[in-house]
């Protein structure tokens, strides 16, 4: 089924897959507009609680739990037992019981000085991505978490017990060579015109010598590094904030502007014109991604098992190695 759009008065012709990526963006641009301005609800336990108001209109909340450790959240009811909580206009103060109503919105205190030392240590928290949709994102967190160990982790495993690593890292290679384009354009619209030209020798040198990009003798033969560049690290470098977290089903972690930049790279992706179907299209992007995982298994594991909020370690560890690659 193909569909056509006129821009400027000539026909553009449209695949179902495009299609429903632009039907995405528009439901993403309504779910951040509803979320601009999300509301203050202040959550106050019977326990010590700080809450610190963050970059975006909402607070951060810190807890002490019955064993002395320190947690924190923008979303009490996930890190703390015995809530009551109200509805207010202004900050909670530490050490009070909040009443609807009761919250005076002039000040808020600061608490002692460990509390300061550890406010400084959630610093980069408090800077963090905004996630008004928890509640939706935590239950899309454990779906995928299910899907990682009861599927994608036994496929990957057994296809990398099968598949030589050899073979296994020229599928890897190929594939980053095949996605040459989004990356030569994102240096060019970033003005990194060096980063483009080095993207565009590594792609020649491993298309032409590295048959195909199997192989990888730009890197090894030549010292000619590769670039990670898309669109979403574009907008950022632009100014354009993530809006808000989302968890997506299947993808994984992601935000608002990360979705946007997605979609407007898979315009530029060259299987979604080689696999114009969608059912291909999913086909190769799930042999990608089983070939990907058979080389970090044990990686999500160990980031689960050291976190007391596994979700809260993904979404932190997401924001900040995207902030670090458009820092870069």
């Amino acid at each position: 089924m193909m569909s056509a759009l006129f821009l400027r008065g000539e026909r553009v012709t449209l695949g179902k897959f495009h299609i429903g990526i632009l039907s995405s963006l528009i439901f993403l641009f309504q779910v951040s507009v509803l979320y601009a301005e999300p509301s203050v609800d202040v959550f106050k336990s019977m326990q010590d609680i700080e809450a610190v108001p963050d970059n975006y209109g909402g607070y951060i909340f810190f807890s002490n739990d019955s064993n002395g450790n320190k947690s924190a959240s923008n979303n009490l009811a996930w890190i703390s037992e015995g809530i009551i909580f109200a509805h207010a206009a202004g900050n909670a103060r530490s050490g009070e019981i909040v009443e609807a109503g009761e919250v005076e919105t002039d000040s808020i205190s600061q608490g002692s000085a460990e509390e300061d030392y550890f406010e400084s240590e959630y610093e980069e928290y408090h800077e963090g991505i905004p996630d008004p949709l928890e509640p939706v994102n935590r239950i899309f967190f454990h779906f995928n978490d299910k899907l990682y160990f009861w599927l994608l982790k036994p496929v990957a495993k057994g296809y990398g017990a099968v598949v030589p690593e050899l073979a296994r890292v020229s599928v890897r290679n190929f594939f980053n060579n095949l996605g040459f384009p989004i990356r030569f354009v994102n240096c060019l619209l970033q003005a990194r015109f060096e980063s483009a030209g080095n993207e565009f020798s590594r792609f020649m040198v491993n298309s032409l010598i590295g048959l195909g990009g199997l192989f990888d003798p730009a890197t090894k033969d030549f010292g000619i590094k590769g670039q990670e560049e898309d669109l979403g690290q574009t907008l950022g470098k632009y100014g354009f904030g993530p809006v808000l977290y989302i968890n997506w089903p299947f993808l994984g972690p992601s935000s608002i502007r990360d979705t946007f930049g997605k979609a407007g790279d898979s315009f530029l992706d060259p299987l979604g014109y080689i696999c114009s179907g969608s059912e291909c299209n999913i086909a190769v992007k799930g042999y990608e991604t089983i070939n990907d995982t058979s080389f970090r298994i044990g990686d999500y594991e160990d980031l689960k098992d050291a976190a007391l909020d596994p979700y809260l370690a993904v979404r932190d560890a997401y924001f900040q190695y995207r902030r670090n690659k458009i820092k870069e």
